[in-house]
């Protein structure tokens, strides 16, 4: 199961996080002095906290302590970002030598403060090329301003999940590749009743799950920064594009009110009462682990899946998409780093523990090795998000000194948009890019 973040989680988090080294973690001095083949107990954290999930993990511990009989590992599970920083800035023996998270957005404050430690001379030790080891796009999203802080554990690829028997129904022989096309077979699809629906071929809000403006811009291939780290919102012309095309499908398939009503019926993204497995949409944007999910929730119709659309004219970009993933880092203020990148270096290199951790949890497997391993299950729905996670445009957000704060900038944009609050497009970009600026500007 993937690790999506509510905006106002996600907001906790980027304010909770760290803005100076010193006041989160103390002096490093020696702290990559300690002997790794002495006896040591390490303490990870980690967010996972559904039952099969804590499992994987636990199982994935036992095999590196199995192969490192001298490094015991205390692990604990559920823990958000919030408590992360609280535990790194209050330091002791209690606090976590090894941290998981999934705010991969965090990950350029987690850099730029330095409450993870630069990983990239344990590589050089280790005789570790991350070039060779990781695709391209999971290296960008784990590093920041020259510092490789955090290294990728599993990563999500965001495609179209969508149910092969309305498409059937409807007489539709293939998902649509490009925008146009997406767009006639959501209405095609969309079943009005009264003044609400039946069905929708898709939800197109910003508050419908997965489908986020980040998600979404991907398709258009922006570029979010300037060379020299300005922002480029209104600069480049994908964002103005992708939130045109958004808003005009909104307005197709029945207009903000009338959708947002509609999804005020939704179940939880995370239960049974989905509203794809209940055949309330007939097109999901989603992630690998979707299918399992909704065949999990008792589903009686067929599961497809397929890229996202690409803009007519990017047609031949056609299977790429937005990645995202897990990080791993190590504690700055850790007196037992040596010790700790054992255990990073097993579980985020080792070509059987990645299989192994993606097999259990059903995400797509980090490094390059690991995607091409005979070892991997792979069924049909799941190589659509395996190849997705190969394409060479597919894309995702890079990382900031303010962490995702310019990501909620864009992203409150975005909801004015499509509300209809906001006709000049181009302006309110400038105005985002301007706020964006001075976020940036106030973390650094």
């Amino acid at each position: 199961m993937p690790r999506t973040r509510s905006l106002t989680a996600l907001a906790t988090a980027l304010v909770t996080t760290c803005v100076l080294a010193t006041a989160c973690t103390g002096p490093s001095g020696s702290a990559a002095a300690d002997d790794p083949k002495a006896d040591v107990t390490l303490n990870f954290w980690h967010g996972w906290s559904a039952p099969g999930e804590v499992a994987a993990i636990e199982e994935n511990i036992a095999r590196f302590q199995a192969a490192h009989p001298n490094i015991k590992v205390k692990v604990t599970g559920n823990m958000t970002d919030d408590k992360i920083n609280q535990a790194l800035r209050a330091g002791g023996d209690k606090a976590p030598d090894v941290v998981s998270s999934f705010t991969t957005d965090s990950v350029g404050k987690f850099c730029n403060s330095g409450a993870f430690t630069d990983l990239g001379p344990f590589l050089a030790k280790s005789g570790i090329d991350a070039t060779k080891v990781f695709p391209r796009t999971l290296l960008d999203y784990t590093r920041f301003d020259g510092n490789q802080c955090t290294l990728p554990l599993l990563h999500d690829a965001y495609g179209l999940v969508y149910n092969k028997d309305a498409f059937r129904e409807a007489g539709i022989t293939e998902p649509p590749g490009t925008w146009s096309r997406f767009v006639e077979v959501a209405r095609q699809l969309t079943k009005p009743s009264g003044d609400s629906y039946e069905r929708v071929g898709i939800m197109p809000t910003f508050h419908g799950y997965e489908t986020t403006p980040m998600r979404l811009a991907a398709q258009w291939s922006p570029t979010y920064f300037t060379p020299d780290g300005r922002a480029n919102l209104a600069g480049d012309p994908a964002f103005a594009r992708m939130l045109s095309a958004q808003k005009d499908l909104v307005d197709k398939l029945g207009g903000y009110g009338r959708l947002e009503r509609f999804r005020a019926t939704f179940g939880d993204e995370w239960s049974a009462e989905h509203p794809f497995h209940q055949g309330k949409v007939a097109m999901q944007i989603d992630g690998e682990w979707r299918p399992g999910m909704a065949q999990e929730a008792g589903v009686t119709f067929e599961i497809g899946t397929a890229p996202l659309p690409v803009p007519d004219d990017q047609a031949a970009d056609y299977g790429k998409g937005y990645l995202s993933g897990t990080v791993v880092g190590m504690a700055r203020g850790s007196k037992k780093q040596n010790a700790a990148w054992e255990l990073v270096k097993y579980m985020t290199t080792d070509t059987d523990a990645v299989v192994a951790f993606a097999n259990a949890i059903h995400n797509v497997p980090s490094t390059l090795a690991a995607l091409d391993s005979p070892k991997l299950q792979v069924t049909p729905e799941f190589k659509t998000f395996l190849d997705i996670a190969r394409h060479p445009r597919s894309s995702t957000t890079p990382a900031q000194a303010d962490g995702g704060t310019y990501q909620l900038t864009f992203t409150d944009f975005a909801y004015a948009v499509e509300k209809g609050e906001v006709t000049d497009i181009a302006a309110g970009l400038a105005r985002t890019d301007r706020q964006i600026d001075a976020d940036i500007a106030k973390a650094k």
